[in-house]
């Protein structure tokens, strides 16, 4: 860099960038989310930013949207070096862009030192090569929970996604919404139903998958660019459509699957799909947190049965808030024997970011402390170390102001970072063993032994 040319210090595209009261906020959610987690005993885990390519793309999974070309070894002023020695197979790198590919390459790492069925949380950050946009970011935080077994899975644990989303949401109030469930199996059992060929109905789900973004016209496009018939596609059409309540749609399924041909594999998703309403209901969610909507596919390769996505209500163009399904081949793929699993995500980084733009969620105060101990004189530095550390062993967070200056520029300081209460001690109150406590929302200033002050603070905290 020649002399005198400027540093671009801008944030890079796509990489987010947090102020104190927005992380505080992302603290606060991850709090409550790993809250209940724990409450349904999942246990942390952490896996590497950085995996083997072929790990990621064991499945097929969001080829577009790795970030490659990461070395962990070389320093970036050799990065060039890697790049000509095209790298490729297990030595190539890149990072992570979900939760789940890595998990089953972590399962497959540590099966021995596992307990089945396993299950866990990560709120690690994960990287993909999108466009940076409003609300789309090359860097996220996400929240995952995912339980996999060896060989069988109870789909009672498909049936605590709802429950645990519902806790999640609930905590944070954000308003009203709602989790969309289905079954792969209804949607494939269908299409081959319909005469759809093996190798064309994983791109109909795809298409499908997109109902709610490109619309019912332009889904029937797609379907028939695929090489399915017109009147395929609008009985596909009518086939997603079907709503009512869940017992509802239930029964409509079920009367299909008597009078359709070739119904094996649909009546295994209605069955399996009943069993996990009876579970989300036998956990206690209340029957307008959820619903049955034949358009949720998840466009991911690996979900092979239950589905989720979760919607603010009044908000839907927000898009799915929290998202997953079941899979039954993902860890197989490393291991070569059938360990299914099924799990949830909420895009934490995204999430906050679409909240707070659209009013729902306020950023926090800019600091922890609830009290500032101010300065009133250098002198009696002792007893403001003192009264804080008292303050501090109570419970209290703390901030005690080291320099000198005018009481009202304090008082101020203290407001801009969404603090409370000042205590205000002078040689008056120091020899009394009093101090002043002024509520800087109310204006309101009382006196308060020493001796009391933790409490009082305490009290008019609540």
């Amino acid at each position: 860099m020649a002399k005198g040319d400027k540093i671009n210090f801008s944030t890079p595209s796509g990489f987010p960038e947090f102020l104190p009261s927005e992380k505080r906020l992302e603290l606060y959610l991850l709090d409550i989310i790993r809250r209940v987690f724990e409450s349904y005993g999942f246990t942390p885990i952490e896996t590497p930013a950085v995996e083997r390519l072929e790990v990621l793309q064991a499945k097929g999974n969001q080829g577009d949207n790795i970030i490659y070309g990461i070395d962990p070894i070389l320093p970036p002023n050799r990065q060039a070096e890697r790049d000509k020695s095209g790298e490729t197979g297990s030595e190539a790198r890149a990072l992570k862009f979900d939760q789940t590919v890595p998990l089953a390459a972590y399962i497959a790492r540590h099966l021995n030192e596992l307990t089945f069925p396993f299950a866990r949380y990560q709120t690690d950050v994960v990287f993909r090569g999108e466009r940076a946009k409003d609300g789309r970011f090359r860097q996220f935080r996400q929240c995952d929970i995912d339980v996999v077994a060896r060989r069988e899975l109870s789909l009672l644990y498909d049936a605590q996604m709802p429950a645990i989303i519902t806790e999640i949401f609930e905590a944070i109030n954000i308003g009203d919404f709602l989790i969309r469930i289905n079954n792969r199996k209804v949607l494939t059992g269908f299409f081959k139903s319909l005469g759809i060929a093996e190798n064309q109905i994983k791109s109909c789900i795809g298409i499908v998958d997109t109902l709610e973004k490109i619309g019912e016209s332009k889904v029937k496009q797609d379907l028939e660019k695929e090489g399915i018939a017109a009147e395929q596609s609008q009985k596909i059409i009518e086939f997603i459509k079907i709503d009512g309540s869940v017992d509802e749609v239930l029964d409509k399924l079920k009367h299909l699957a008597q009078n359709l041909p070739e119904t094996d594999q649909l009546s295994l998703g209605v069955t399996e799909l009943e069993t996990v309403i009876a579970g989300v209901r036998n956990l206690g969610v209340a029957e307008n947190r959820f619903c049955i909507d034949l358009s949720i596919a998840r466009g991911l390769d690996y979900y092979t049965g239950t589905v989720y996505e979760t919607t603010l209500l009044g908000h839907e163009a927000l898009g799915s808030i929290c998202s997953g399904g079941r899979y039954e081949e993902l860890v197989g793929v490393f291991l070569g024997e059938k360990m299914p699993g099924v799990g949830i995500s909420i895009g934490l980084t995204r999430l906050i970011s679409r909240l707070l733009k659209a009013g729902i969620l306020n950023t926090l105060a800019a600091t922890p402390a609830q009290v500032m101990v101010v300065n009133m004189q250098e002198d009696l530095m002792p007893t403001y170390l003192k009264v804080s550390q008292h303050l501090r062993q109570a419970g209290i967070n703390v901030i005690t102001n080291f320099d000198k200056r005018p009481l009202g520029k304090q008082f101020q300081l203290a407001d801009k970072q969404g603090i409370q209460f000042c205590v205000i001690i002078g040689s008056e109150e120091a020899a009394a063993q009093k101090s002043s406590l002024k509520d800087l929302k109310t204006g309101e200033q009382v006196e308060v032994l020493l001796e009391n002050l933790a409490e009082e603070v305490k009290r008019r905290l609540k």
